[in-house]
């Protein structure tokens, strides 16, 4: 739940930057998501405040600069091009897309290190290893200085040069890849793919954590994939719709646009506006009047309606959290109602 801070504790931010979890920290906001977003962002408007760049959509670390509302060129609201336009649907301007992405956005870069000392017995280390599913582990004294990282290549390395089975002589020593934390990520990727791994330091200096190709790849696929299937799911509902509906039917419900600029076209279509031909429960009584009609002209007698405007507007929900640039990976229930969805449009569609 957000609580709205004080005037004055407002009005402190102003002409300052701070990390934006400082400013979820203020409104005692723990997850963004779009009800939390929208009243953070009425408050500071209320404060005659903003952010450059948006906070909605940067990582928590990232800083944002907290500046006059006045002090920025306004831009055309939903307001200025019709009265049920939803702010949410809009494409994300480029200025307030994320800047950066940096090495400890990866959770893993900041969940800690499993290490050994250098006195620890080979046979230790690997058992280590072993049970807890490592492919690497720094030597390390108090997580500062780092001697070296045994892994399984330098492991059998040992052994094809017939050495003595010892922790010194089983550790890559040279080159080793160490980064900072606030490096920018995409300039870490080559030491990653090379390594196959990144160590990295936090702002104190010692070890925060390590970054593996398996963690580069998980964390791409959480943020990826939910945008392939929403992209997935509206080009189904487009399919659907242009096949069922009229230019004059479409153009009914853009009202985020100017009359002029109402192309009738499906492909123009944004999240909101297929609620707007198909829920007929909307307040609006003319939508939900020509909604009506427009559910008979998809003849699909055996949707119930009822649950298909339902998860529609949980796709909707989900699609907002997304469009924020929420950090944290989608649940794998709502990547599941995401999934789910789409098969149901697709059979149906098909």
């Amino acid at each position: 739940m957000t609580t709205r801070p004080q005037e004055p504790d407002l009005a402190s931010l102003k002409g300052r930057t701070v990390s934006v979890q400082e400013i979820l920290d203020l409104f005692q906001v723990r997850v963004r998501d779009h009800r939390t977003v929208h009243r953070i962002s009425q408050a500071l408007t209320d404060a005659g405040l903003t952010t450059l760049p948006d906070f909605a959509v940067c990582a928590l670390r990232t800083t944002v600069d907290v500046v006059p509302l006045a002090a920025v060129p306004a831009q055309r609201t939903p307001a200025d091009t019709g009265d049920e336009a939803d702010a949410t649907d809009e494409a994300l301007p480029s200025h307030a897309l994320p800047q950066r992405l940096l090495l400890g956005d990866i959770p893993s870069a900041r969940r800690g290190v499993v290490s050994v000392g250098p006195g620890t017995p080979l046979p230790q280390t690997t058992f280590l290893m072993r049970t807890k599913g490592l492919s690497q582990i720094p030597v390390t004294t108090g997580m500062a200085q780092v001697h070296g990282v045994v892994t399984w290549g330098s492991v059998a390395k040992m052994y094809e040069a017939g050495k003595e089975a010892t922790l010194d002589n089983a550790m890559e020593k040279d080159s080793l890849p160490v980064a900072d934390a606030r490096q920018e990520f995409f300039a870490a990727l080559p030491v990653i793919r090379e390594h196959g791994y990144l160590l990295v330091r936090g702002d104190d200096g010692c070890l925060s954590g390590i970054v593996t190709a398996v963690d580069v790849t998980e964390r791409f696929e959480g943020a990826a994939r939910p945008f392939f299937i929403v992209g997935d799911i509206e080009s189904l509902l487009r399919r659907c719709l242009g096949a069922a509906l009229d230019t004059e039917t479409i153009k009914a419900v853009q009202t985020n646009r100017r009359p002029e600029h109402r192309t009738g076209q499906v492909t123009d279509l944004m999240f909101g506006d297929y609620l707007r031909l198909l829920d007929g429960d909307q307040t609006r009584q003319s939508f939900a009047e020509q909604a009506d009609r427009n559910w008979e002209a998809l003849k699909w007698p055996n949707m119930p309606r009822e649950q298909f405007i339902g998860l529609l507007k949980r796709v909707k929900d989900i699609r907002n959290r997304i469009a924020h640039f929420d950090e944290k990976p989608l649940p794998p229930e709502m990547i599941d109602e995401l999934t789910t969805f789409a098969k149901v449009l697709r059979a149906f569609a098909s």
